[in-house]
């Protein structure tokens, strides 16, 4: 049996717990500016996963979240958290890319703790509370500098995509 190009990239991901970003676009459907994960440094099956977002004043949300005064949204670093989880089930799931497709379905218990930005670099931390058919919930935890700035629970529905998504 011959290794393609794709199997040594999982591969590597188990083996080295690392996706750059051009992985990371393999497993998700997002693109710039929706595209809130640089890499993923760590992944354990479909169990945890910690993927980074490097803010940098040139991210678009900036021009008015807000002006003279640049903070992160909130919103987004859910979004990052949820993307990340993302990409832990798809590549959980015998890297299905391209095959499946999970949506963000319900957010429970979310605390914005400290502002993020423009040179904070995102970790965001992962883990599978439990996943019942094609439903799986997760734990968001983000850090800087190993500072908790946000938290919250959700939920996800995998589902495999339909032609034209």
């Amino acid at each position: 049996m011959t290794e393609t190009t794709s199997d040594l990239k999982d591969e590597n991901v188990r083996e080295l717990g690392f996706a750059d970003v051009n992985r990371v676009m393999e497993l998700l459907p997002h693109r710039y500016p929706m595209l809130l994960i640089d890499k993923i440094r760590d992944m354990d099956g479909c169990e945890s996963a910690v993927g980074i977002k490097n803010v940098t004043i040139n991210d678009p949300y900036f021009q008015g979240h807000f002006p003279g005064h640049p903070v992160f949204p909130g919103v987004l670093i859910v979004e990052a958290m949820a993307q990340t989880a993302g990409a832990l089930v798809i590549h959980g799931t015998a890297g299905d890319a391209g095959r499946k497709v999970v949506y963000f379905m319900a957010i429970d218990k979310a605390k914005f703790r400290k502002p993020v930005v423009p040179g904070d670099q995102l970790e965001l931390h992962v883990s599978k509370l439990q996943n019942r058919g094609s439903v799986w919930k997760f734990r968001g935890i983000a850090k800087v500098d190993g500072v908790v700035v946000a938290e919250a629970d959700y939920a996800a529905m995998i589902r495999d995509a339909e032609e034209g998504e």
